[in-house]
């Protein structure tokens, strides 16, 4: 989030939600935004026009915002207002966002801002326009998940066996009871060493290869959704819920003309079946991901 000239008085700012070209006026009636106090509505720039909406600035100090990260649920809906607004203006014309809490003490300092940044708004438009960004989640093949479930076995049947070299039956412990009776506790079966190392040895081997696998997997399905694409962005894998144990090998967005839309899905459907990878899709987006700092 960015705060501009944000003052501390009761004095109102404009809060500006994105930049766009041609938007229709009829586009922001009714839209809620982030105050029900007024209404969104349009800013004209010398090329472009901002959506904006004027709050309280005391509403947007660094201490109002510090004090709502706090506070989850009012974040969300923040969050939530800014993008509604965003979502239905770039629905209508090409839409550059803004992000949530861009705010001046006024209009004409919110025009003044934004006309200097002309040349960047020019460049973004024209890279998204028609464009829309799509999430692709990849998740490893079952075989490559199984590697680590591999080595648990390898680890528990290596404390079974230690287990059962060095406990003594019942038995054993009557022979030892008497006299001139060698029992052999504590010693392990011909070969229990060497057979646990080799086991050992092939859970490793099983687990690198896997691994490899799994990045191969990854870089197919980067590669081929990126051909199709305009532009992407390699993301960090998203940490996963305790109880999922899917393993996230790819996290990316890409940048895909409208057109290509259904040939995107029909690839993902593809590689999926061809890897035996789980490929989840989400999308279409905003190009928040594209439009660079602005």
């Amino acid at each position: 989030m960015r705060q501009h000239d944000a003052d501390v008085s009761d004095a109102n700012a404009t809060y500006v939600f994105a930049v766009c070209r041609d938007p229709d006026p009829s586009s922001c009636a009714g839209l809620p935004g982030v105050t029900h106090e007024a209404p969104v509505r349009l800013l004209a720039l010398d090329s472009f026009t901002a959506i904006v909406q004027t709050v309280r600035a005391r509403d947007f100090t660094d201490e109002a915002w510090q004090s709502r990260l706090s506070d989850q649920r009012e974040l969300e809906r923040y969050a939530r207002a800014h993008h509604d607004v965003v979502s239905v203006v770039a629905a209508a014309c090409p839409t550059v966002p803004l992000p949530m809490a861009t705010v001046y003490h006024a209009d004409e300092r919110a025009r003044d801002a934004l006309t200097k940044e002309t040349a960047r708004f020019r460049a973004a438009l024209k890279r998204i326009a028609h464009h829309a960004e799509w999430g692709v989640k990849v998740y490893a093949p079952p075989a490559a998940t199984a590697a680590t479930a591999a080595t648990a076995a390898t680890a528990a049947t290596a404390a079974t066996a230690a287990t059962a070299t060095t406990a003594p039956t019942d038995d054993a412990d009557r022979r030892a009871d008497r006299p001139g009776v060698t029992t052999g506790r504590g010693r392990p079966a011909a070969g229990a060493g060497l057979a646990y190392l080799e086991r050992k040895r092939g859970a490793q081997r099983l687990r690198e290869r896997s691994q490899e696998d799994a990045l191969r997997t990854a870089e197919t399905v980067d590669e081929q959704v990126g051909r199709l694409a305009t532009a992407s962005r390699r993301l960090r894998p998203h940490p996963q819920p305790s109880t999922d144990r899917r393993v996230q090998i790819l996290n990316a967005t890409y940048l895909v003309a409208e057109r290509r839309s259904e040939e995107l899905a029909l690839l993902t459907r593809t590689l999926q079946e061809r890897t035996g990878a789980q490929i989840e899709l989400s999308g279409p987006w905003v190009p928040y991901s594209f439009v660079g700092e602005v």
